[in-house]
């Protein structure tokens, strides 16, 4: 089997290049065809708007973060190095990518321990995939001093790629055994494919209280993995999935009490999409290639412009929520929503009852 790895680029540097081939600044369809509800009074004053949220037992002043990316390469090194000062400065947490790559090799570790030492005090999630045991899950966790750790599921990408596992028949019980023996919050993560609701009940139903069901719309793994192999021959599963939309309509279909947390990522671009996504039951939202756009050069020439970003995000995400007359970030889930053709279409096939989203503010 021939493909692009054997011509002597390191994988994850692939992965940045090939993943900021694919950006774009546009929200994702489903996003953009989600429509708000416009009430015209919306009885609320901007310095009463709380952007705080609670999420795997820790606090957030704001309601998104920077989300899983990179490391485990001198590039990418550079590039946590300039996401651990976005984070330090800009006051905003960050989850590193997969500490895989330290595992294997403990020479590659401070691709992603840099990501502490320039963010001593911020939030800061590692990542790991799923099929890790409990040793290698606290190693990752103290390499970072991680308030959490991201444990990732990507059945879709590992099959694509040419050196990817194949067997993931033991992953639910390893996450399993992860939440009960590790010390800080477990979140179970997609990596740009989705979750339905039956993938998040069998995660709750092993101890799982937050997800991150990471949707299409953002980076495809799938065509990442795919265009490093010689003949691309897997260009059929490329947008395998379903939107960040779906999946969390999915979500939110189940029962409160059997429902974990959500953090919702992919294909979010600006800030109406994440006061979307947190209307559509978000209690986080994560943002990673859009980030990237800033320090993909692993050069510190763009950051007050990220950090000029954040603070505009922040400001008019606070906007948004008084037109729509929600005061807290729980307040948006009562606000009324038209979801898009698609996602009404795929409600419709699930037995997902999408009108009611239209006629939320009723019920307050």
């Amino acid at each position: 089997m021939y493909y692009f790895g054997q011509f002597g680029l390191d994988r994850k540097d692939q992965h940045v290049g090939l993943a900021n081939q694919q950006y774009s600044s546009q929200s994702a369809s489903d996003f953009a065809q989600t429509r708000f509800v416009h009430h015209s009074l919306p009885e609320l004053k901007l310095e009463d708007v709380s952007l705080a949220t609670s999420v795997a037992s820790l606090d957030f002043a704001h309601p998104f973060f920077i989300n899983a990316m990179t490391g485990g390469s001198e590039r990418t090194g550079k590039i946590n190095q300039m996401l651990g000062i976005l984070g330090c400065f800009g006051k905003i947490p960050l989850a590193s990518g997969s500490v895989s790559a330290a595992i294997k090799d403990p020479s590659v570790a401070e691709t992603f321990s840099v990501m502490r030492r320039e963010n001593p005090h911020g939030i800061i999630f590692a990542n790991l995939g799923a099929h890790h045991d409990v040793d290698n899950a606290k190693r990752a966790v103290d390499l970072l001093e991680a308030n959490a750790i991201q444990i990732h599921v990507n059945a879709p990408q590992e099959i694509v790629m040419p050196e990817g596992d194949r067997d993931f028949s033991m992953w639910l019980k390893n996450i399993e055994i992860l939440v009960r023996e590790l010390d800080v919050p477990v979140i179970a993560k997609e990596v740009g494919f989705g979750m339905s609701r039956e993938t998040v009940a069998k995660l709750a139903s092993v101890g799982v209280q937050t997800v991150d069901i990471s949707g299409t719309g953002g980076t495809d793994f799938a065509k990442i993995e795919n265009a490093r192999r010689a003949f691309h021959d897997y260009d059929y599963l490329e947008g395998w999935g379903q939107s960040t939309v779906v999946s969390l309509v999915e979500v939110m279909s189940l029962p409160a009490d059997r429902r974990p947390q959500v953090i919702a990522s992919g294909g979010i671009k600006n800030p109406l999409d994440i006061v979307k996504a947190l209307a559509l039951g978000a209690d986080l939202v994560g943002m990673s290639n859009h980030f990237l756009q800033f320090v993909k050069d692993g050069k510190a020439d763009r950051l007050e412009e990220a950090m000029q970003a954040i603070d505009r995000y922040q400001t008019q995400i606070a906007e948004i929520m008084t037109m729509l007359g929600a005061k807290t970030v729980a307040d948006l889930r009562k606000t009324d929503l038209i979801l898009a053709p698609a996602v009404q279409n795929w409600c419709q096939a699930r037995g997902i009852d999408w009108t009611a989203y239209a006629r939320r503010s009723a019920e307050k």
